[in-house]
């Protein structure tokens, strides 16, 4: 369950009549447990509460009370000594008439009346494996609030299935922009009188809903309406009481869905919220869920957290700004200097979504503004920075009509909090009639002309503010000379996942400028407008991206073409998680990276993530774009070792439909004879086997011994299956390979010696590669990568901190998990000349962390490298095996990772600087 799910779950409960029996089970079943969970419970199987309560181990200990006894049960319930056998994160009491809660661990606690206990569910969110964000559990509301829009939604469009059409589902999603609008306005005195919306459609409406779209439809009408076109107008003297709104917001016919009698409970439900808790920040991240059919089953996991949003925009010019503010100090030229910087500044999200960074960026710039003005005596000075300032492009209509609303509401609620309420009222109504939100594909459409550096060509012709223009933001605004910063989170689409649209936007923006631009990411696409738009005007642009951007084959495609055009990274994010409101807080692994023209003379900063949610920064002379300091350095694939070393290859590909392969029951119903055995049967290692300590094994039929194995019933029935299977392909080689069907597809000769195995794809979550070393005569999957060789001092090397930040960060990964291949992993490795004395040390090293793995046999790589549970002796193994390797580097142990990355790419630019190569494909 998300967290708009549970959300109207405990709302529901709250609802209900109050059941002291049922009421531990079904809150436990609103935060997502399962029946069967719960019938464990009920019949004391997993229920170890003390206290005639239900404890669920490592979770909460509930119980219900008699009245007036809830504080004192609670405290029992803290003290119980099976609260803390059993982990309980929680603890909960309640009387049916208050209810209690406590989270043990960080202290705080909840007491409220029982009906509103549902206002703290963001409290109670990690119950369901929902890590939440700070602001979440401080202000519910926008869940709430996202959750009530919902149901409204899906029971309109049940009423009015046409609505959901994609002919009209424009004027469905701008409805719902009204109502929000509405419900803000009402408990904002924005409105004449609080609650007035909600009341009159109360009063108004019939009991049956009959005629509420009616009703709504003049208050609509109304607000189109000006003041001194009233008396003309007709309207109901209940609508007249409506201010006059304008911007473009209830325009044209002001058609209205019809309402049944569910629907209007619904909407009087929603304009019983207190619309004045609303968060611009994170609220349009998630109603913009509300009006998608393929994102509703999400919904509420679309919020981006403010931190995650200012790790972006503080670096790209926040933090400069207020770094001006404290220099200025109280010198009124220099903050009235500062102060007409700030009108001037042009923020742009080219994939502004619901307007979450632009909200985030106006905030802080209102904040900085602020500080100057009480500095230069002015507080509650009106505002210069004008929101026409904030420009985005965003593809879907709904989402680019909450980002101007989002922004509206910004604006308002800055003025209250710096001007006061009565001077915000006074300039809030009407709505300017001016569009700074552009509604189409990015990738497809020119910067510069959304996002203009001057006034240049821009017209004023849009009398609708919530009406998209066709090319281009129809406003005039003098702003001549100002600087511009391009953000956002665009979409991140990997190579595979793009459809045939998305490769045609990928087209349009790299065809010209290389062959080999398929392989990139869609967030590709934005870098190199930004890079493009940089070369026409003074800007500086980041983004949030994946951070396979910054790793593999993409780097080199992508970054020589920023380069090219003249840009530089100005500061970069290393890896980390861009999380949301998914359960276990699911997010993905992104970089963030900062791109602006050469010359600039901007400090650079590399930050990274200090594991706890803050970030460290460090002062740096460049940065390359493997987000490592140091010169532009790109890694290519080699066909050779870059320094000499032995060879790796990748394994054996059987293609065979799995008939090749044998677990040990299959391998033991073949009926073999111990001869045959020996002969026909090889042990088969791959990631899977060496990770997991795994037994298979494979049939290995030389060409000279065909006739002899099919003459084995037991074998010639699975060759025959292979040759089935390779002809039923629509590969002409697969096909091909049928007439080879005793033998795998494509087959490496036998090792006749140890082999150094490493898989090609492992977790990143391990402290180190893994690496094996195979006795000869042992064939290998595709899914890993072999060396024959006597010469175990190179498992030394693979198995080293080196090699494992070296794979991170220049090759690609799968998801999260690290990728290791010979052409880009192995070859570019960088290794200083080894002296005999050298290898010697390393073959010691190595074979010391094989004994440590064999002392605690028949534990496997995955036990034993798990960064939690890792043997003391292993991990002393390693720890030596690691001195030895980076006193050979620099004589010394190296102080961390970056350091590490520091040398392995002066090594690589030094033994590259006179070589040319032969490139793998």
């Amino acid at each position: 369950m998300n967290a708009v799910e549970i959300e109207q779950a405990i709302t529901d409960l709250a609802s209900q009549p109050f059941d002291r029996v049922e009421f531990p089970y079904a809150f436990l079943q609103a935060f997502g447990n399962k029946e069967t969970t719960l019938k464990r419970l009920r019949s004391g199987a997993t229920n170890k509460s003390d206290l005639g309560g239900v404890l669920q181990t490592s979770n909460i200990h509930l119980a219900v009370c008699e009245p007036g006894k809830v504080t004192e049960t609670l405290a029992a319930l803290k003290a119980s000594p099976a609260t803390a056998r059993a982990k309980a994160k929680y603890v909960l009491a309640t009387d049916g008439e208050t209810l209690e809660a406590a989270e043990l661990e960080s202290g705080e606690t909840v007491a409220c009346d029982y009906p509103q206990f549902p206002d703290h569910f963001g409290f109670f969110l990690p119950l369901a494996g929902i890590s939440t964000v700070k602001q979440i559990r401080e202000n519910s509301f926008d869940i709430r609030a996202t959750s009530r829009l919902n149901r409204l939604y899906v029971e309109l469009l049940k009423d009015n299935p046409a609505w959901g059409t994609a002919e009209r589902r424009h004027e469905m999603n701008h409805f719902m922009a009204r109502l929000i609008f509405c419900f803000f306005a009402e408990d904002t005195d924005i409105f004449n009188g609080t609650g007035l919306f909600t009341n009159t459609l109360t009063q108004m409406s019939d009991r049956d809903s009959s005629n509420l779209h009616e009703v709504m439809g003049e208050i609509f009408r109304a607000m189109n309406t000006p003041i001194a076109q009233r008396a003309s107008a007709n309207l109901p003297r209940w609508a007249d009481a409506f201010p006059y709104v304008n911007g473009g917001l209830f325009s044209g016919e002001p058609d209205v869905p019809r309402f049944s009698k569910i629907a209007r409970s619904y909407l009087l439900h929603i304009g019983a919220l207190d619309w004045k808790q609303i968060n611009p920040d994170i609220f349009g991240s998630m109603i913009q869920a509300v009006a998608d059919d393929e994102e509703r089953g999400a919904l509420g996991m679309h919020y981006t957290s403010v931190p995650n949003i200012l790790k972006v925009l503080n670096p790209l010019f926040l933090d400069e700004l207020r770094a001006k503010l404290e220099e200025a100090g109280d010198n009124p030229r220099m903050l009235l200097n500062l102060r007409k910087r700030l009108a001037r500044i042009r923020v742009f999200d080219p994939a502004c979504g619901s307007g979450n960074f632009l909200v985030i960026a106006y905030k802080q710039l209102r904040e900085i503004e602020n500080t100057l003005n009480e500095r230069r005596g002015e507080p509650g000075r009106k505002s210069d920075i004008p929101l026409t300032n904030f420009r985005g492009i965003e593809l879907r209509d709904f989402s680019a009509e909450i980002a101007r609303l989002a922004l509206i509401i910004a604006e308002y609620q800055c003025d209250v909090l710096y001007r006061g309420q009565k001077e915000a009222l006074l300039e809030f109504l009407p709505l300017s009639n001016q569009n700074w939100i552009t509604c189409g594909n990015a990738l497809r459409l020119d910067w510069l002309g959304v996002c203009p550096p001057t006034g240049t060509g821009v017209k004023l012709v849009g009398d609708d503010l919530f009406q998209t223009p066709l090319d281009q933001p129809e406003i005039d605004f003098e702003n001549e000379g100002g600087e511009t910063y391009i953000c956002g989170n665009p979409p991140y689409l990997g190579s595979k996942r793009q459809e045939i649209e998305h490769k045609k936007d990928l087209a349009l923006v790299f065809e010209m400028r290389t062959k080999d631009w398929k392989p990139l990411d869609y967030v590709a696409g934005w870098f190199m407008k930004a890079a493009e738009y940089a070369k026409a005007t003074e800007c500086c642009s980041a983004f949030v991206a994946t951070n396979s951007i910054c790793q593999g084959q993409q780097v080199a495609i992508l970054w020589p073409l920023i380069f090219g055009s003249g840009s530089e990274i100005n500061f970069a994010h290393t890896s980390f998680k861009w999380n949301n409101l998914a359960n276990n807080n699911a997010g993905v692994t992104v970089v963030i990276v900062g791109i602006g023209r050469l010359g600039l003379k901007r400090t650079k900063y590399l930050y990274s993530d200090t594991g706890e949610g803050a970030s460290v920064a460090r002062r740096v002379d460049n940065i390359n774009p493997y987000l490592v300091p140091g010169d532009v350095t790109i890694i290519e694939a080699r066909r050779t070792q870059i320094c000499g070393l032995p060879d790796f290859d990748r394994g054996n590909s059987p293609t065979d439909g799995g008939n090749l392969l044998l677990e040990p029951q299959e391998l033991e119903a073949l009926q073999l004879t111990p001869e045959q055995r020996d002969r026909f049967v090889r042990p088969f290692v791959g990631s899977m086997e060496l990770i997991r300590g795994l037994s298979r094994f494979c049939l290995w039929i030389d060409d000279a011994e065909e006739s002899e194995a099919k003459a084995v019933r037991s074998i010639a029935e699975r060759i025959e299956r292979v040759a089935e299977f390779r002809r039923s392909s629509s590969k002409k080689s697969t096909v091909a390979a049928a007439a080879w069907a005793h033998r795998f597809d494509e087959r490496k000769p036998l090792p006749t010696s140890p082999i150094i195995c490493v898989p090609v794809t492992s977790s990143e979550n391990r402290e180190y590669l893994p690496v094996g070393l195979l006795k000869e005569g042992t064939a290998i999957s595709n899914s890993s990568f072999g060396m024959v060789s006597n010469s175990i001092w190179v498992l030394s090397i693979i198995a080293s901190r080196m090699a494992l930040v070296w794979v991170a960060t220049v090759c690609s990964r799968m998801r999260t998990d690290y990728r290791f291949t010979n052409t880009l992993a192995w070859n570019t490795f960088p290794v200083p000349t080894l002296t005999e004395k050298n290898k010697a040390d390393l073959t010691r090293s190595a074979e010391d962390i094989l004994l440590a793995r064999e002392a605690h046999f028949p534990a496997t790589i995955a036990d034993l490298y798990d960064p939690e549970t890792m043997p003391d002796n292993l991990r002393a193994a390693h720890e030596r095996n690691d001195e030895v390797l980076e006193r050979i580097y620099i004589g010394r142990r190296f102080k961390n990772d970056t350091e590490r990355l520091e040398k392995l790419f002066e090594l690589y630019t030094e033994m590259t600087a006179n070589q040319k190569p032969r490139k793998a494909k």
